[in-house]
């Protein structure tokens, strides 16, 4: 009898089943093939298998819901879970009935294995859980990077650990930070939100932990702060990175010793929330130059989870406006629809107020204009009239730099003459616009080449010395390499 691990590989594809076995024979192990659930049930009761690779969807039942029953059945033997319906949902409800890992297809088959080799080492699956799974969560998306989040946010929604959510503005990290809420034990405690960068610094500390009537002047009543608002739920830090230093300390101190005392208080009094922090901010430059205590970002930072940024999503882009369109048209009884068009100028342009910029495009655009079709010409019309004129990335599938800029100066013209109502400006404006691009144009050149005139002539195509005297006649301060490093 070999001494080979086995892995019991379980899909109603049999193309798939060929692939994974093939990948799995090169690593050394014997493979077990299941083409439905009754076979691979009936491998499990012959004591076959030392991991078991399954599909959610197969024929004979739902291998997803059928987990805690084959687990109870063998209880030592780890289970990775693969699925096409690759939502949050689909991840947490892989976690919660017990299975060793959630692999969303298509998969990269090295890290299949690498998840076989830690099963093998583990020999143990997740502790099984009766929290209900949501299937209406908010957090929408298939692409690769929000898979990853979703297979994070299985390993440790259930964990007291803390948590801290880095991403751009508009990412959805607060979504994020009640998902882990939603997915916890504490879901039926309190989830308690509170922004740092939107409260006066001298009352940060009132605010987190309260104060006793009389700490200050205005405080007439005893307030219990958030911390004790969120007690037995979760308390989300959401930019975190605006937190003022003595502040962080008074946090830093929860976080190490579980207490707390009231601004004026001098009773300590126990905490029981779980933290989840978020941030737009770089906190190790935070650290670098002093505004951030080290020692804070290291108890923070137990699980960081990094939020990609719509243009990284892909496709998620038209899912998202869907999801958002689809709400519309309940809530307001239309049957809107995307054009093509549409969809791909969704797609190619760049969200920089993220998944908030989106939704706030669509619902803009199902407000302003009548019909069910939703053409290309809305999106640009009313992505140009939110954030002017694109100058990013391609637009419409192609973007010609000199023609942004054009409209940019037509825009700025406009702009000119509407200020003085119809009359004519005075005199010199072609010398002024010239002036207004050429200085900034000619201070990018020295920037990007470290100072080099010589360069920067090359770069502009103009001759040394002309170079020489613009800057002189501009007065623009020519850069060294100190002042660039």
């Amino acid at each position: 009898m070999s001494d080979k691990p086995t892995i019991i590989v379980a899909d109603d594809d049999m193309t798939i089943r060929i692939v994974v076995a093939e990948a799995l024979r090169q690593e050394g192990w014997q493979i077990a093939e299941a083409a439905d659930l009754p076979e691979l049930k009936s491998l499990l009761e012959d004591g076959i298998g030392d991991v078991v690779v399954t599909d959610v969807l197969m024929p004979g039942g739902n291998g997803l819901e059928a987990l805690p029953e084959m687990i109870e059945a063998r209880p030592d033997l780890p289970f990775i879970v693969m699925s096409a319906h690759n939502t949050l949902s689909t991840a947490m409800a892989a976690t919660e009935r017990g299975a060793f890992d959630y692999l969303p297809k298509p998969f990269d088959l090295d890290e299949l294995t690498g998840l076989i080799k830690k099963a093998l080492e583990s020999g143990k699956n997740t502790q099984y859980s009766t929290l209900d799974v949501d299937e209406d969560n908010i957090l929408i998306g298939r692409s690769p990077k929000m898979q990853a989040v979703y297979r994070t946010m299985a390993r440790v929604a259930q964990t007291e650990l803390t948590i801290l959510i880095l991403g751009e503005s508009g990412t959805g990290k607060e979504l994020v930070a009640r998902a882990l809420h939603t997915y916890s034990a504490r879901k039926h405690n309190p989830f308690v939100p509170v922004n740092m960068a939107a409260i006066p610094k001298e009352l940060i500390e009132s605010e987190l932990f309260g104060h006793e009537k009389g700490a200050f002047t205005g405080a007439s009543t005893r307030t219990l702060g958030r911390f004790g608002q969120a007690r037995g739920g979760t308390l989300f830090l959401d930019e975190i990175g605006d937190m003022p230093l003595d502040a962080q300390t008074r946090l830093l101190r929860v976080l190490q010793e579980g207490e707390y005392q009231t601004v004026g208080g001098h009773a300590s009094i126990k905490t029981d929330v779980r933290i989840v922090a978020a941030t737009n901010k770089d906190l190790k430059r935070l650290v670098s130059e002093g505004e951030f205590r080290e020692d804070l970002y290291f108890r923070l930072n137990v699980v960081p989870m990094m939020l990609p940024p719509l243009r990284e999503r892909g496709d998620d882009v038209v899912t998202l406006a869907e999801y958002f369109l689809k709400k519309i048209n309940k809530e307001t009884s239309s049957q809107k629809s995307f054009s093509d068009s549409a969809k791909n100028i969704m797609l190619d342009y760049e969200w920089s107020g993220n998944v908030r910029e989106l939704e706030n495009t669509v619902q803009r655009i199902c407000a302003l204009y009548p019909g069910d079709q939703i053409s290309g010409v809305m999106v640009k019309d009313e992505i140009d009239r939110s954030v002017g004129i694109q100058t990013r990335a391609e637009f419409s599938g192609q973007i010609i730099a000199s023609e942004s800029l054009s409209e940019s100066v037509r825009l700025h013209l406009d702009k000119y003459f509407d200020q003085h109502e119809g009359s004519l400006p005075p005199v010199g404006i072609y010398q002024r616009i010239i002036s207004e691009v050429e200085r900034p144009l000619i201070e990018k050149a020295l920037e990007v080449t470290m100072g080099n005139q010589l360069k920067a002539s090359a770069l502009l195509g103009l001759n040394r010395n002309t170079l020489r005297k613009k800057i002189s006649d501009l007065e623009i301060r020519v850069p060294s390499k100190s002042d660039l490093s």
